[in-house]
């Protein structure tokens, strides 16, 4: 965080989430008040790039507390292929005990770590698309494009399990979040990653600028939902409810370099 600081020359940094530690690949970071933004980023779905090591065995689901490793068969190719293919659409699994989720305000993971089970809730996800890489046994190469919030090292665990045996990740890489990419921490402007309708203002532009009330009679389309409003010197997030307008981000700066968003390349 201080690294991205000092590299910007900014007091604020945000990151959209988190790639579990032993992870690598795509992670947006935004910088002063550009970091209001992420709950409206186009930054789903997610694809990522895995390798599920079969026959061993961990409590975090991956590399950092590898327990138990077993020789197993050899699978044909066209098998694992077919066991990839099934997880695609809905898949409802528990999260893993070495995961970020909290309950009653602490952190699974440190639970996990003082040697405590956490109840944890089914969660589903959706598999969009997942295809087998390249076997090379007893690794599994295997690429899934996921909705928000999927944990890949369950994933990992629930196709082992198919297959019948124990199974961890041994690398994962985030290939893209969404419209994100790797690009060398080009500095991107945001407006290219909001997916809202832009809805044209027709009163006194000062009025927007200002966070002024304002009236749906001068707007261009007045159904209920969330709008892009751009002025000459910032833009705004608005909701229209009931033909009544509030703000959820005014007086956000155009993107002339101050502020910036990138997609980062983490490295472990």
């Amino acid at each position: 965080m201080g690294r991205m600081k000092w590299k910007y020359n900014t007091k604020k940094v945000g990151f959209s989430g988190t790639l579990d530690p032993f992870a690598t690949g795509c992670l947006i970071v935004a910088t002063g008040q550009y970091t209001k933004l992420f709950n409206y980023l186009d930054k789903t779905p997610k694809t990522y790039k895995a390798t599920l090591w079969l026959g061993a065995s961990s409590p975090t689901l991956d590399i950092e507390k590898v327990e138990k490793m077993t020789n197993i068969a050899l699978f044909k190719q066209e098998y694992i292929s077919e066991v990839l293919q099934s997880f695609k659409g809905m898949f409802s699994y528990y999260p893993p005990q070495f995961c970020a989720k909290k309950i009653d305000g602490v952190a699974a993971y440190k639970n996990a770590r003082n040697g405590k089970q956490t109840e944890l809730k089914h969660i589903t996800s959706t598999i969009y698309n997942i295809s087998l890489l390249n076997y090379n046994h007893p690794f599994v190469h295997f690429e899934a494009t996921v909705s928000e919030g999927t944990y890949i090292r369950s994933l990992g665990y629930e196709i082992a399990s198919k297959l019948g045996c124990d199974g961890i990740l041994s690398s994962l890489t985030r290939v893209n979040e969404g419209k994100f990419r790797f690009e060398n921490e080009i500095a991107l402007d945001p407006l290219d990653f909001i997916s809202l309708t832009h809805n044209e203002y027709f009163g006194d532009i000062n009025d927007v600028e200002l966070g002024k009330k304002l009236s749906i009679e001068n707007f261009k389309y007045k159904d209920d939902g969330k709008y892009l409003v751009i002025t000459p010197n910032f833009f705004s997030i608005i909701d229209v409810i009931n033909s009544e307008i509030t703000y959820k981000i005014n007086r956000m700066p155009l993107h002339k370099g101050d502020e910036c968003i990138v997609s980062r390349r983490t490295q472990k």
